[in-house]
């Protein structure tokens, strides 16, 4: 008898990969003008993300492309349809909203969404660590503990969907002006087949699995690295469950309380290690001046054990405890 993956969580209306890497449809284009004025506001390593005018509502939006480079990948393409439909799908108030997903007069794909404003928690961690008055002001332990909170809730949203993120960094996660706070890039989700939910859609070889993505130097030395995958992701196991992303999430609060990354080494293999074995130094160890709270560190280092066994096994626990903590400690 089959049996789910550990933490699957069967209450809402589940997301499956066939509704999410089809293909578009050959008919499905602009042909009209409804989208000019664009402006490149970010390059990534596959996407190009420009803002642009919707001339049928009036406002300006969010449009991401793949790079030209890209755009006949069969791959890169597939990736790009699972991270438009999957947002578009998870409509929680903690994901980007998408507008619509089309083709351009070029038949390259795009989707449009939400113009966000504002700051990624990564520029936020950093600008408190080299001591920006006003952003520290604004971000203190009791507000960058908000914003966590409204990252799980997103995550246990989708995870209730059956959706890991796999991809969950401070570089992924923006606020907005006005307190919003979105959890973003759903391009490396998982999702599960109707009749198997545990087999995620292989291709070559798994070529949609989390990649390593380590960047070396000639040296040998790194030069950036992706510092938030589980044990189990940089193992590449192939039943990875939604503990994946309780431990990213557990790196995060890790960089929240000290302002450090939590996995540190020189080389691949020293990264490997600290990551494969846990050796990594507590919280009050690395950044002893923060007097960060013993009860967060433990909820912290239960997120990040090595054994997902060990780990908070579901996301709304995860934020019963930070609540409970925030209500008996008053903390600013």
């Amino acid at each position: 008898m089959k049996t789910e993956p550990k933490g699957f969580i069967s209450l809402a209306k589940k997301l499956f990969i066939e509704e999410t890497d089809h293909e578009l449809p050959e008919h499905v284009r602009l042909r009209d003008m409804r989208y000019t004025d664009f402006k490149v506001i970010g390059r990534g390593g596959v996407c190009l993300i420009q803002s642009c005018k919707d001339n049928y509502l009036g406002r300006i939006v969010c449009h991401k492309s793949l790079r030209k480079e890209f755009v006949n990948n069969q791959e890169e393409r597939i990736r790009f349809l699972r991270e438009a439909r999957v947002t578009a799908m998870l409509q929680h108030p903690n994901t980007i909203p998408v507008y619509d997903i089309s083709r351009d007069s070029r038949d390259h794909y795009f989707f449009t969404m939400k113009l966000l404003t504002g700051h990624t928690l990564h520029d936020i961690i950093q600008k408190i660590k080299q001591g920006d008055a006003k952003i520290t002001a604004e971000f203190k332990l009791n507000r960058l503990l908000g914003v966590f909170i409204q990252v799980a809730n997103a995550l246990d949203y989708a995870h209730e969907h059956g959706v890991i993120h796999r991809d969950i960094k401070p570089m992924n996660i923006a606020v907005g002006p006005f307190g919003e706070v979105h959890l973003l890039d759903w391009g490396l989700a998982k999702v599960w087949h109707k009749d198997e939910r545990r087999k995620e859609l292989e291709l070559s070889q798994d070529k949609l699995s989390m990649p390593l993505d380590f960047t070396l130097t000639h040296a040998g030395k790194l030069k950036a690295t992706p510092l938030y995958m589980s044990p189990e992701q940089v193992a590449n196991e192939p039943n990875l469950d939604f503990r994946t992303d309780i431990y990213s999430m557990g790196t995060i609060m890790y960089e929240m309380l000290t302002l450090e990354n939590m996995i540190v080494g020189d080389t691949i293999h020293e990264l490997m290690d600290t990551i494969k074995y846990g050796r990594i130094q507590k919280p009050v160890e690395r950044s002893p001046e923060r007097n960060i709270p013993g009860k967060l560190e433990e909820i912290c280092l239960r997120c990040v054990a090595c054994d997902p066994d060990q780990r908070y096994q579901k996301v709304s626990d995860l934020i019963n405890d930070i609540r409970r903590f925030r209500e008996a400690n008053l903390i600013t």
